[in-house]
């Protein structure tokens, strides 16, 4: 079975699955850190070489304070737990806005933790205009011949790799932004359940299917 060398993670449905319950939103964001552990673990028993997870994005910051507050102190476990399971980890977001958690600052340069078999990635108050904001100082030269080393190097994500497959939880079908470089060749797939509801059974499908396209590249 071909198993891609990264996975990118769009955990959506935190805030859907607390009120099917019952919950209010912000209770939803601490059911969505034990199965981002959980991925983690079952990434590097597959040879998955690198995990990008969305954590939560500039626009999210925006919602309530409640809410704010939990999802902040949802990615602030979720580091935790991927330094724990052993990893080259990674904080990718725009640390000179106050929504970014400082606590995070430490690992937005890679650090290896264990044995750090897979990179993890977690993008953290993350914006797509954030991101391509080094593009705008391209010359018409460097536009024209479509470096992609140039273009890679300007943009604030730059180190993390192209994503083979894109995998989204909560049934939504859009990627919300997610890293619009490496993604540009990425394979995406819906997963209908929440997030907090994450079976390995999901991300095994994914791989079945993932095996099944014809990765061409545009070629």
């Amino acid at each position: 079975m071909r198993i891609p060398k990264h996975i990118g993670v769009i955990p959506d449905g935190n805030r859907r699955w607390a009120l099917k319950r019952g919950l209010s939103k912000e209770k939803g964001y601490d059911y969505g850190v034990d199965p981002g552990i959980e991925l983690i673990r079952l990434c590097k028993k597959m040879g998955v070489e690198e995990l990008t997870f969305y954590g939560f994005t500039m626009d999210n910051t925006k919602r309530t304070s409640e809410q704010t507050k939990a999802f902040t102190n949802a990615c602030i476990q979720a580091a935790n737990g991927a330094i724990n399971e052993g990893s080259q980890f990674l904080v990718v977001g725009d640390t000179e806005s106050p929504m970014f958690p400082e606590k995070l600052i430490p690992y937005t340069s890679r650090k290896t933790f264990g044995d750090g078999n897979i990179k993890v990635n977690l993008l953290v108050n993350y914006g797509w205009q954030w991101d391509l904001k080094g593009l705008k100082n391209l010359d018409n030269k460097n536009k024209s011949t479509n470096n992609k080393k140039n273009i890679m190097y300007l943009i604030n994500s730059k180190e993390i790799s192209r994503i083979d497959l894109i995998i989204r939880w909560g049934g939504r079908r859009r990627l919300s932004g997610f890293l619009p470089v490496q993604s540009v060749y990425s394979d995406f797939y819906v997963v209908d359940n929440y997030w907090p509801d994450f079976k390995p059974k999901h991300l095994n499908d994914a791989i079945d299917w993932y095996d099944k396209q014809d990765i061409t590249l545009g070629g």
